[in-house]
């Protein structure tokens, strides 16, 4: 009789194959959520339409819809399983039951944008061990960057400078323009020659000279292309042509990677709590700044309304797939965002496994030890500053196009902890971790507990209790629960997991020997080390 093999220990059990069970889940909670989302067969259901209508049952098959994504990733099942999931779930589904229920269209974008700025900032506080606490300021100069340009706001500042021109004319475009170039020229210069000789303090002080003049260059730049366009105030009344949103797509992008390697430079030598205040400070400065800036950005009053692209073919297509046309701009910002998250998310898996993903990682766990290593620390935290300020600009940008309307409030403090909670929710350093945790932290504040504050809004519970009015607790003691019961978070990097729980795994090795355990001292334990007494003895072990 032959024995049964025992798996060898240590070693995980495969996980059974759930094809069939996922196909099901997908067609049940897509037909619940068409069904739930479409107003006139509601009405027809009866009772049956009213319970499906409840804020919390709504919110409640909207969240099983969207763990089709989670099981997708998570259960062994058939390649062409995990792509009918996948696709069918976001290309077909959500948007048709959001032709029904605009609302739900909103939701999924709102979604991914926290998703997409949740993956920047992992890469800053996740991969690098950055704490930043401004990290909404990336987020806004994105969003200010579309929207003083899209809106009516624009003609307002071409009038001021026209009225205004002081002494800009087209020789002060001219001088700009050449020292633009000379200072760039002389900084690949000094750049070229420091990487072949050890720096001096003289390429030190050129170089921040050159910085400078780059800095003086591009406004006298600026101010007179402004000025001389001032002629055209009347014909921009409702801002530049729609056309130029992909343009500034990439110009939203290079703009907050140029904020996050400025705000970088003088607080990158900090780190722990000290780059934490910073960063704080340096966020509420954009905020403040934005406030203030009346001219630019209509201080607390915001800019609105604020446009967004035309794109005429997919405009038909909306059309006779039977989208409303207040629906077509929505529909085609849920498409690009869709894009946008697939390009980020490549981005971070082939940042994460490359020589630059391991210098973060390294710089997270030891500076010392990294440096010592030859890994430049400023460089590599800028490196990561300007990649997580990027991905938050260009949805900065997004943002405003979907909102129509920005204000300094829409970019205050508790956005940046909001993000920052959704990193440690869904786990630090965990790509599909944090975008699992925007869609828990974004579906709590905007659907659930909402809807539980509705629901409950006419069974007599006093108004202090109430838990519409107690949202905030509510989703903080969710946060302490999680911290206390599962840290590494809902769905951890392995690398993570065996951090926090690396202790967990150790063994006293005391207890493998004839001695007793250390802890118990009932016998004395000799060193392995120690040569025996007697031939027979074993060494370690007890007399």
């Amino acid at each position: 009789m032959t024995a049964t093999m025992k798996p060898a220990p240590g070693r995980a059990r495969p996980m059974p194959d759930r094809t069939l069970l996922l196909v099901i889940f997908f067609v049940l909670t897509s037909a619940v959520l068409l069904i739930s989302h479409n107003a006139p067969l509601l009405e027809s259901l009866g009772p049956l339409g009213s319970f499906l209508r409840n804020p919390i049952v709504e919110a409640l098959f909207v969240s099983l819809f969207l763990a089709n994504v989670l099981f997708a990733h998570l259960w062994r099942a058939a390649p062409w399983a995990k792509l009918l999931v996948g696709i069918g779930s976001l290309l077909f589904v959500l948007p048709l039951a959001g032709r029904e229920d605009t609302s739900l269209l909103d939701l999924s974008i709102q979604i991914m944008i926290f998703a997409a700025l949740a993956l920047g900032l992992n890469i800053v506080v996740g991969l690098a061990g950055l704490l930043d606490l401004g990290y909404v300021a990336f987020f806004a100069v994105g969003a200010y960057t579309w929207g003083i340009f899209a809106s009516p706001r624009f003609s307002e500042v071409l009038k001021y400078y026209g009225e205004n021109p002081g002494a800009t004319n087209a020789g002060t475009l001219a001088i700009g323009l050449f020292l633009t170039v000379v200072t760039i020229a002389s900084m690949v210069y000094i750049n070229r020659l420091t990487a072949r000789t050890a720096p001096t303090r003289t390429t030190t002080w050129s170089f921040r000279l050159a910085s400078f003049g780059l800095i003086a260059g591009l406004t006298l730049s600026a101010r007179a292309v402004v000025v001389l366009m001032s002629g055209q105030a009347e014909s921009l009344a409702t801002g530049i042509n729609p056309g130029f949103f992909w343009l500034f797509l990439a110009l939203s992008i290079m703009a907050a990677a140029i904020v996050g390697v400025l705000i970088g430079l003088p607080v990158l030598r900090l780190k722990g709590d000290y780059l934490a205040i910073i960063t704080l400070g340096l966020g509420e400065v954009i905020r403040v700044l934005a406030n203030n800036l009346d001219l630019y950005t209509a201080g607390s009053q915001g800019i609105t309304p604020i446009k967004s692209a035309s794109v005429p073919w997919f405009d038909s297509l909306a059309g006779a797939l039977g989208f409303s046309e207040d629906q077509y701009y929505l529909l085609f910002l849920y498409f690009l965002v869709l894009a946008v998250i697939v390009v980020i998310l490549t981005v971070n898996i082939r940042l994460d496994r490359s020589r630059i993903g391991r210098a973060w990682i390294a710089i997270r766990d030891d500076e010392v030890a990294a440096q010592a290593m030859g890994v430049p620390l400023v460089q590599t935290k800028l490196i990561a500053f300007a990649t997580g300020a990027s991905f938050a600009g260009v949805m900065g940008m997004i943002f405003a196009a979907k909102q129509t309307f920005i204000s300094p409030e829409s970019f205050n403090l508790f956005q940046s902890i909001g993000v920052l909670s959704m990193v440690i929710l869904g786990g630090m350093g965990s790509f599909p971790g944090v975008i699992l945790g925007a869609a828990v932290v974004t579906l709590l504040n905007l659907r659930i507990l909402p809807g539980l504050g509705e629901a409950t809004a006419n069974l007599g519970i006093p108004q202090q209790v109430n838990p519409g009015q107690l949202q905030r607790l509510i989703f903080g003691a969710i946060l302490v629960a999680m911290m206390l019961l599962r840290p590494e978070g809902l769905l951890p990097s392995r690398r993570r997991t065996l951090e926090l729980h690396h202790d967990d795994n150790q063994e006293d090795d005391s207890g493998r020997g004839e001695g007793g355990d250390l802890s118990t001292g009932l016998t004395e334990v000799l060193s392995p080390g120690l040569a025996p007494a007697k031939e027979d003895e074993r060494s370690g072990g007890a007399r």
